[in-house]
């Protein structure tokens, strides 16, 4: 082949990988390939290791948690050292300037440990000082942008709480794949470099007022461009970051030089976060909160996070025989959807900070509760609006996912989000990281739990989970994506236990995503909301459920990324699935 014609296909092809990935679109999903065995519909096969396994959204990020698994380190080490590698190779989802959550099995305790690392709003900022800055800016909500929504970044000090109780390496060695690659770089995979570019552009919006975004562009975007996909993106300032956390301890981020850093940044750009809140910040640990499925436990954290409604929504979905209707059929899509409605009708009136406000847990999760609440589904027509008892007389009655298990048994489900996409656009002077946007979640609305007030946390969306059976570990498992994780979870939930799909194809099957119930930040639903669907959905079924008075909308986006761990005790082995509808991998040893 002539070298001038090769040398045009070969930068074809790097187009095609890396500026242009409409194009592929052109590829219908008809021309996929058949598989030999199991569910067509499924990209792969389960992965399956007998002494330990990670399940991460970047394969590079598997790797570094493997080598610390074989290094001696635990579960909860390899947890660590992918988490900060995630932050670097994903920072459209997570970073130190996020917050964290976790649910880990402790074979030697023979206990489920929660934790809570989520961070709170500035101290300094009252509620009237916060609605008379909105007002100036014209505003009547809290933006998603900028430095009003940022809260105090949880994920170092949870790293730290966890390590110091099932840790077995040293935080810097815990670290030191992530400084490294930070330093000498790693290749940009596809969808994380389509991110950073969307990311950028909303940033730059003037309708969201940013008060700084040199420091976005020089950590971001080198050359003033976005990295494109298999480019070497290196990030010295988060190395040295992180070099300073893992020489200093968690107190050099809250305590220490770190603090003080962005003390002197949010003072240059007229934010309110300040360094007394840092000093202030800690972890929670948390029971983990269940209900049993069909003879399943399973396990969310309590709120301030939104674990809870998909337990309170598989309380509900336990009333229907889900295999009789069939998976993905009409009847299975409305039921699901309706008993999602539901349980955000209650996330919208009672998650909150339980330092201000205690939810009703006990009630919303009991059996008698969920039935009354199936008594209102119709299965020939739609919940426009749903009204339910007042809070007092109930009383009475983008995000990253990552699971590690080691050759111990134990297993560690955690996530970790710098909330709305990247973050708030703010980057702290020569830290290499973003704060998150979290507090954008608040309700400016007087009385409601989730009301704004100083140094309270915000309601959360990211959720860890995890099964038990008969009293042993089973699952470790999550689904990133905002509102759509509790409504995986579910899906997950019953793909596995109602149709007895394995962990790769309860991953990889098509999913709905219902949008539009009431929410936390004080929105009521009253049409129903959307029902949006992937195109695997046959097209009778679409229509069915239109009939019935669903608004229905097929198309790709947006419905979240999974990872799974399995414990299978009967052949003594792992299983473990990463899906195709994001960049990343599963993988043993």
């Amino acid at each position: 082949m002539p070298f001038v014609i090769f040398a045009c296909l070969l930068i074809g092809g790097f187009m095609l990988g890396n500026d242009d990935l409409k194009a592929q679109d052109k590829w219908p999903q008809s021309h996929r390939g058949d598989r030999n065995v199991g569910a067509q519909f499924a990209t792969r096969s389960q992965v399956i290791a007998k002494n330990g396994m990670a399940a991460t959204s970047i394969p590079l990020v598997t790797q570094i948690a493997l080598d610390i698994l074989k290094k001696g380190g635990s579960a909860v080490d390899a947890a660590i050292a992918a988490n900060a590698a995630i932050g670097l190779m994903e920072p459209t989802g997570n970073g130190i300037g996020g917050d964290i959550f976790a649910i880990v099995w402790d074979p030697d305790s023979n206990k489920l440990y929660g934790l809570n690392g989520s961070g709170r709003s500035p101290m300094g900022m009252s509620y009237e000082t916060l609605v008379a800055e909105l007002k100036k800016r014209g505003r009547t909500d809290i933006p998603p942008f900028g430095s009003l929504p940022v809260s105090v970044p949880g994920t170092v000090d949870g790293w730290f709480e966890l390590h110091a109780k099932f840790g077995k390496l040293t935080m810097k060695e815990n670290l030191t794949p992530a400084i490294s690659y930070a330093r000498e770089g790693f290749p940009v995979s596809q969808l994380i470099a389509y991110y950073i570019n969307a990311s950028g552009k909303r940033f730059l919006d003037p309708k969201y007022g940013l008060e700084e975004m040199a420091n976005f562009f020089a950590t971001y975007l080198p050359g003033g461009k976005a990295p494109v996909e298999g480019q070497i993106f290196k990030n010295p300032d988060l190395a040295n970051t992180l070099s300073m956390i893992a020489n200093g301890g968690r107190d050099v981020f809250y305590k220490g030089a770190i603090a003080d850093i962005i003390d002197n940044y949010m003072k240059r750009i007229d934010g309110t976060l300040r360094k007394a809140d840092f000093v202030a910040h800690k972890s929670e640990w948390v029971e983990p909160q269940s209900v049993n499925y069909r003879g399943y436990d399973v396990f969310e954290l309590p709120p301030n996070g939104q674990g809870i409604a998909a337990l309170q929504q598989l309380n509900i979905l336990e009333g229907y025989d889900l295999r009789a209707m069939g998976h993905n059929s009409a009847d299975y899509l409305h039921v699901h959807a309706e008993s999602k409605k539901l349980a955000f009708e209650d996330r919208a009136r009672f998650y909150a900070d339980p330092d201000f406000y205690k939810a009703p847990i006990e009630r919303l999760l009991s059996k008698e509760y969920a039935t009354e609440r199936r008594a209102l589904i119709n299965m020939k027509a739609v919940l426009k609006e749903i009204k339910y008892p007042d809070p007092d007389v109930l009383k009475d009655g983008d995000t990253i996912y990552l699971s590690v298990a080691d050759k111990n048994g134990m297993m560690v489900s955690l996530i970790q989000s710098n909330y709305r996409g990247m973050g708030s656009g703010l980057v702290p002077d020569g830290l290499g990281f973003m704060f998150q946007d979290r507090g954008q979640l608040f309700t400016l609305k007087k009385g409601h739990p989730n009301v704004y007030a100083p140094g309270k946390r915000p309601f959360h969306t990211i959720i860890p989970a995890f099964v038990m059976k008969d009293g042993k570990p089973l699952m470790s498992f999550g689904l990133m994506g905002g509102a759509m994780q509790p409504q995986g979870h579910a899906q997950i939930i019953t793909n596995m236990i109602d149709f007895g799909m394995n962990v790769q194809e309860a991953g990889d099957v098509a999913r709905y995503r219902h949008d539009g119930s009431s929410q936390p930040t004080g929105e009521v639903m009253t049409d129903g909301g959307i029902l949006n669907v992937e195109s695997g959905i046959e097209k009778n079924v679409v229509q069915e459920l239109r009939k019935r008075g669903h608004n229905v909308k097929v198309g790709k986006g947006g419905y979240g990324g999974y990872q799974m761990i399995m414990w299978d005790e009967k052949q003594g082995v792992y299983k473990a699935a990463s899906e195709m509808r994001k960049d990343g991998q599963a993988a043993g040893y």
